[in-house]
C-alpha cells in the first residue's frame, strides 16, 4: 500500500515538473538604439562658472534602465554628447501611448547638480514617426521645465530592431500577468542577472 502511494506521490511530482518545463511565456520585443545627440540654446542655470551639462534617459519610468550621457564641459549652454544607448524593449511599449522616453537635462555642479529641463516623448510616437523612414530617424524637441516650455530644444536619434520573441520560464500561471505587466509596462529586459531571457 505504502510502496503505491509512494508511486503515485512520484508521478504526480514527475507531471508537475514537467508541467512547469513546458509552460513558458513568450513576448514579443525590439531592439532600441538611441543617441542623445546635441542640445542648443538651453537655459543658463549657472552664472559665474561654466554649465557643464548631462543628460538622464529613462525609458517606461523603470529606475533600473536609467542611463546618463558623458558630463558636456565645453558646450555649456550648446552641448554636445552623441552619446549611443542600446535597450531591449516589449513590443507593447510601442502599442501604447503611455510609455515614455524621458531624457532630463542638468548641470554638473559640486553642491548639488541643477536641473535645467526635459523632453518626454512615448514611445508609440516615435515609433510611428521612424516606420515610414524605415524604423529610424532624426528629431528635435523643446526642452521643456515642468508643464512650462523652457528655453532651447535637445535632438536625439534612435532607430528600432526588428520584431523578436523571447521565452521566459513561468513557474505559476498566477504569476504570469504580474510578470508581464510589471511597472513600467513590462519586465526590465536589459537586467543581465535574470539570465532567463534568450532571443
Amino acid at each position: 500500500m505504502r510502496s503505491k502511494q509512494f508511486c503515485t506521490q512520484k508521478i504526480k511530482t514527475f507531471d508537475m515538473d514537467d508541467t512547469v518545463a513546458r509552460n513558458r511565456c513568450k513576448m514579443e520585443c525590439r531592439k532600441l538604439e538611441l543617441t542623445i545627440n546635441s542640445a542648443n540654446d538651453l537655459r543658463e542655470v549657472r552664472r559665474i562658472f561654466k554649465m557643464k551639462v548631462y543628460g538622464k534617459v529613462l525609458i517606461g519610468g523603470n529606475k533600473t534602465m536609467e542611463k546618463r550621457t558623458p558630463v558636456d564641459k565645453h558646450g555649456q549652454t550648446n552641448p554636445a554628447w552623441n552619446t549611443t544607448m542600446n535597450y531591449t524593449i516589449g513590443e507593447s511599449w510601442i502599442q501604447h501611448h503611455g510609455t515614455m522616453l524621458v531624457i532630463k537635462l542638468y548641470c554638473k555642479r559640486k553642491l548639488g547638480d541643477r536641473y535645467v529641463g526635459e523632453v518626454h516623448q512615448s514611445l508609440k510616437q516615435l515609433y510611428d514617426h521612424a516606420y515610414p523612414l524605415g524604423g529610424s530617424a532624426v528629431v528635435c524637441f523643446p526642452v521643456q521645465m515642468g508643464s512650462a516650455e523652457s528655453q532651447g530644444q535637445l535632438c536625439f536619434s534612435y532607430k528600432f530592431g526588428e520584431k523578436v520573441t523571447i521565452e521566459k520560464l513561468i513557474l505559476a500561471e498566477s504569476i504570469a500577468s504580474f510578470l508581464l505587466t510589471a511597472p513600467g509596462g513590462a519586465i526590465n529586459l536589459t537586467d543581465p542577472t535574470s539570465g532567463r531571457y534568450k532571443l
